[in-house]
């Protein structure tokens, strides 16, 4: 029998995920990490990007997070996000618009604090497209 942990996928919204788990491998700003169960204590900033859950029985679902937090116990993973999506629930379109609006703003000549807020953008939508791409793949293996 594996190993199994409780995750939950908090965002400012609501409780996206509340469960057990064997794996969990989420976008910390030190590089990509890879949770299993009883994994040393930890606390680290995400950067936008996937997190990937291996749900027990082997089911894989991948959610979107546009940062935040993560916060490991030895047998419950949490992840804070001010925005956290279920992968398949991405609107491709609107992932596109916003990165093409930041581009748009960086080739303009605006302050410090605008470069920041649309790189931060452009960075979240580059994210969410990576994420869709990924279920794409993820589906056409199956």
């Amino acid at each position: 029998m594996a190993m199994t942990m409780h995750l939950d996928i908090v965002s400012a919204e609501q409780e996206l995920y509340s469960g057990t788990v064997e794996v969990v491998v989420a976008p910390a700003q030190m590089g990509e990490v890879g949770i299993y169960p009883r994994h040393t204590q930890m606390l680290t900033p995400l950067k936008p990007g996937e997190v990937r859950v291996t749900k027990q029985g082997g089911e894989e679902e991948i959610f979107f997070v546009s940062g935040g937090i993560l916060e490991v116990q030895p047998h419950v993973v949490t992840i804070l996000s001010d925005t956290a999506v279920r992968a398949h629930d991405l609107d491709e379109a609107a992932a596109l618009e916003a990165k093409k609006a930041a581009e748009e703003a960086l080739s303009e000549q605006i302050s410090e604090e605008e470069v920041a807020a649309a790189q931060a953008r452009l960075a979240q939508a580059i994210a969410q497209l990576r994420a869709i791409e990924n279920l794409r793949k993820k589906k056409i293996a199956r």
